[in-house]
This record gives structure tokens, sequence and C-alpha cells, in this order.
């Protein structure tokens, strides 16, 4: 119940930030495409980064890739790995014009998961499992965009901080919780 009620909540206050952003801003025509790989300390999310230029300092990013998870033993279970596709919404807020320079932002990931695990590997007897899981994961961010000597292109480092939730569960539990992720976007403004 908690969980759907935070989901719920959370997902209403980006949408409303969001929607209202949106009609009150003028868009500065510009849309970033680029790759974009975010790494933590149980896997790494390569994917394809979309952000559209709310205002001269305000973005509306997307992205869709791939969670490749590696708990280890640090979930649930001994021994954790699997991924699955999934996609993030999220707003950017610069400090420079053009949306240059530092920014801090939101976002939302939904990730759409299957686990295999192994429970203590060191029995007789090994237990093994398939887990489906929808993992929601709220973080916030900080960044910055280098600009590269081509023309339109850049370069952002950036780090967020936030939370696995496990939403939906079909199997065993498996590890969810605080996350920590150092993101690398190389991208193209059009």
């Amino acid at each position: 119940m908690f969980r759907s009620t935070f989901f719920a909540t959370i997902l209403t206050v980006l949408l409303v930030t969001i929607t209202t952003i949106a009609t009150t801003a003028q868009s500065d025509k510009s849309f970033d495409v680029g790759l974009e790989i975010q790494v933590y300390p149980t896997g790494v999310i390569p994917g394809l980064h979309f952000e559209y230029g709310l205002s001269d300092k305000d973005g509306l990013l997307g992205r869709i890739g791939y969670n490749i998870v590696n708990h280890r033993d640090l979930g649930v279970q001994d021994n954790e790995k699997g991924g699955g596709f999934g996609f993030s919404v999220g707003y950017r807020r610069y400090f420079k014009t053009n949306r240059q320079g530092f920014f801090l932002g939101a976002r939302t990931d939904l990730w759409f998961n299957k686990i295999d695990w192994k429970q203590d590997p060191n029995l007789i007897t090994e237990v093994k499992g398939r887990t489906d899981i929808t993992v929601f994961q709220p973080t916030v961010e900080a960044g910055y965009v280098v600009n590269l000597k081509k023309e339109g292109w850049s370069f952002v480092p950036s780090i967020a901080f936030g939370a696995e939730i496990n939403i939906k569960t079909k199997g065993e539990p498996v590890g969810e919780g605080a996350v920590l992720l150092l993101g690398f976007t190389f991208r193209k403004r059009f």
C-alpha cells in the first residue's frame, strides 16, 4: 500500500511540475539526442538520451535503456543477476542560458527486470529461481554541460542519488534500496 501511494504521489508531482513548466515557458526550440550510460555499484544502464528545451534554462528529458543488474550477494538472495528494458522522464534546471553549464534535476525511471538468483551456492542442493520485478527509481541529479569544439556537440557528466523501489514482484523478493549513479552523456543539439 505504501509503495503504491508513494509511487502515485511522486509521479503526480513530477507530471504537474512538467506540465506547469511546459505551459508557462516558451520553448527554445532545441532538441538534444545522444547516448547515455549510468553506472552504479550493482549495475550499468546504457540508453538513448533525449532532451527538449522547454525554455532557455529548462529541459524536459527522456531516456529509453536497458538496466543490467548484478546485485551479487548485496540483495535479498545470495546471488542476483539480470536486467530489463525501461524508460525515464525528468526535468533539468540550468544555471546558464541556452541550457548550458551546471544544472540540477529530477528523474523518474521505470524498469521491467528479470532477476535470476541463487540461494547459498555452498549448499549441497542449490536453490535457484527467477523473479520478475517492476522497479520505480526516483532520483535527483546534478551535472555540467561541457561544450565540445564541434558545433552542437556536448559531453555531460552527472551524479544522481535516489532509490530503487520494487513496486511489483512476481517471485521471491530481490534487492532494492538507495542508489548512487554516475552518468555520462555524449549528445548533439538540433
